[in-house]
């Protein structure tokens, strides 16, 4: 890596004063060419000597001395004439340089500024760029920042960024496959809970991995631990588990509308008068209040038993079996458990949101093993709380909501994707920011991710990407006069990235810091128990019958869960033909 020769301990010499009239050994070459926003320097290379030529490298910043300011160019390219080389004599080369802003000392201190005002003119000096006006061109001003690796061009000089501006405007991090994307991630939650111990963090982690990498920090959520009741989704959501991410059946939507609206009011007590739609005012199928599946079931039972006509007698008869096969499925139980029907909100949301934190801000909620339409729903509920709390506690509290994969979520396709989780995480990138609900959006193809997402977010870290489709993306994303930087994307090295926005000062070619092996992402499941099977472990060991009856008997060995109706345990799935809260107080055995 090239060290700055003025970077070292003593070097404010005369190589830190770039007069005009130094010697010509200190010159590196003379501007030839000059537009509005590019600037050509012709320089000269001799045979044996690599010196000069280590200077002039694509993607460094380079100085060049007009005085009173000293402009500050990004090199993206360089040329030799016809193309030759001259082992034994010299090399006149041509230098590309995109002009990036300008250096000028203030009371002796070098302050950098975007843009260009005095322009170089034909002859002028090019040198290295010296350590403090590096240092000044990445300068946050006084914003409170944190240290997240170093730059690339010097690796005595930290790159910092403006947390505040990172946090509460949005960002995103991308790249492909295996260039430290989600190490990046990790570090970037890191600095963010050290920095603003206010944050609550929530990672919908579809590889189950950040838990390993924040094991002082997170609660870990999954299908065995998460209580999210069935009465807190909307229809729709609610819909898109019962069809199982099929096509709905319009009539069986709206009677389901119906159903689930009465049921809220018989639970609500016998004299509660049912309103009918349009009313205004009273409670929906979306309103999130407590209901009975018993009472939802047995309102079909008793309207198929009142129909003369024989019409809507199949679309009854499908919804009923829709909502008992949802009800008999292991994997739903987070939803349909039967303690789930108490009006348990509070708890619910202070759980997965950690409010209180108990120094444990983080929430993973993995969800590798889950059925897609699941993922897709609870995601859906999940994004929509989090706005909804924000917007209430009326700025008190701070949300970060981290997408892993948020392709998945939010593609550029409207018609992918499930609707209502898109409209969710929409409305965070366009609103949240005003009520303290941010966004941390991560993905390998940006070129899938919905593009009006990906324009909220104001700091970007671009890793390596090899697609020409997703280049595009980011390359369109970039408002900034130093767009060149981006033409290094596909062959950037681990860990390397280009930020830029409004959580650096300038567009900025970095490497992040290196973390512990113990906290690497997913290090624990991969590395660790990996590691120990082959080191002391035979595959003989593996237990084969007993993983297929746990893949039979999925969610049937739960932890054990208290009725809140009967004091008795539940320790199976309810019947599809009784509800779990009829069947509170019936002795339980297990199934099958």
């Amino acid at each position: 890596m090239y060290q700055p020769e003025d970077s070292a301990p003593g070097a404010a010499t005369t190589r830190e004063r770039r007069a005009a009239g130094q010697p010509a050994a200190r010159v590196l070459g003379h501007v030839v060419q000059c537009d509005g926003a590019r600037a050509g320097i012709a320089a000269t290379i001799a045979g044996p000597g690599t010196a000069v030529a280590e200077s002039w490298t694509v993607g460094k910043l380079i100085s060049i001395n007009l005085g009173k300011t000293r402009t500050v160019g990004l090199i993206y390219g360089i040329e030799r004439p016809q193309r030759r080389w001259d082992e034994d004599g010299s090399n006149p080369i041509i230098v590309l340089a995109e002009l990036i802003g300008e250096v000028r000392d203030l009371n002796g201190t070098p302050v950098f500024d975007r843009g260009i005002t005095v322009y170089p003119h034909i002859g002028a000096i090019a040198h290295r760029i010296r350590a403090s006006d590096l240092e000044a061109v990445y300068d946050l001003g006084g914003r409170p920042a944190v240290t997240v690796g170093h730059l690339s061009q010097d690796g005595a000089i930290a790159a910092r960024l403006a947390i505040n501006e990172t946090l509460n405007r949005h960002f995103a991090v991308v790249g492909t496959t295996g260039v430290g994307k989600s190490t990046a991630v990790s570090l970037l939650l890191r600095k963010a809970i050290e920095a603003r111990p206010d944050l609550r963090i929530l990672i919908l982690d579809p590889h189950n991995e950040f838990a390993a990498a924040l094991p002082d920090y997170c609660v870990r959520l999954d299908g065995a631990s998460l209580d999210l009741p069935f009465w807190m989704f909307r229809l729709e959501e609610l819909v898109e588990v019962l069809f199982r991410g099929r096509e709905p059946v319009a009539e069986e939507v709206e009677l389901l509308r119906d159903l689930v609206t009465r049921a809220k009011h018989l639970y609500r007590g016998p004299g509660d008068s049912v309103l009918k739609r349009g009313d205004g005012g009273g409670i929906t199928a979306d309103t999130p209040v407590p209901y009975r599946m018993a009472d939802l079931i047995g309102q079909i039972d008793e309207r198929m038993g009142q129909l003369d006509a024989k019409t809507d007698r199949p679309h009854y008869r499908q919804l009923r079996t829709r909502i008992e096969a949802a009800l008999a499925d292991p994997r739903y139980r987070f939803m349909f458990a039967s303690r789930l029907v108490e009006d348990s909100i509070h708890e619910t949301i202070g759980r997965i949101f950690r409010v209180p934190g108990e120094g444990r801000p983080v929430t993973c909620f993995e969800m590798a093993g889950l059925p897609s339409e699941v993922v897709n729903s609870v995601c859906s509920v999940l994004a929509r709380i989090a706005f909804d709390i924000t917007l209430w506690s009326e700025g008190r509290l701070k949300l970060l909501l981290l997408c892993e994969e948020a392709h998945r979520y939010m593609p550029a396709d409207p018609r992918r994707g499930f609707a209502p989780t898109r409209q969710a995480l929409a409305r965070i990138a366009k609103e949240g920011r005003k009520y303290g609900c941010s966004l941390g959006v991560v993905t390998q193809r940006p070129g899938d991710l919905d593009p009006a997402v990906l324009s909220q977010c104001s700091t970007v870290f671009a890793m390596r990407l090899a697609n020409e489709q997703d280049q595009a993306i980011i390359r369109s994303a970039i408002a900034d006069s130093s767009a060149s930087i981006l033409t290094f994307l596909s062959s950037m090295g681990q860990r390397e990235a280009i930020a830029f926005g409004d959580g650096v000062a300038t567009s900025m070619r970095m490497t992040f810091e290196r973390l512990a092996d113990s906290l690497l992402p997913g290090v624990k499941d991969t590395l660790g128990e990996g590691r120990q099977a082959l080191d002391g472990h035979s595959t003989d060991d593996i237990d084969l019958e007993s993983i297929v009856s746990r893949m039979r008997d999925t969610g049937r060995r739960e932890r054990p869960r208290t009725s809140a109706f009967a004091n008795t345990t539940e320790s199976a799935p309810h019947s599809v033909y009784e509800s779990p809260f009829q069947s509170a107080a019936r002795p339980r055995g297990r199934l099958g």
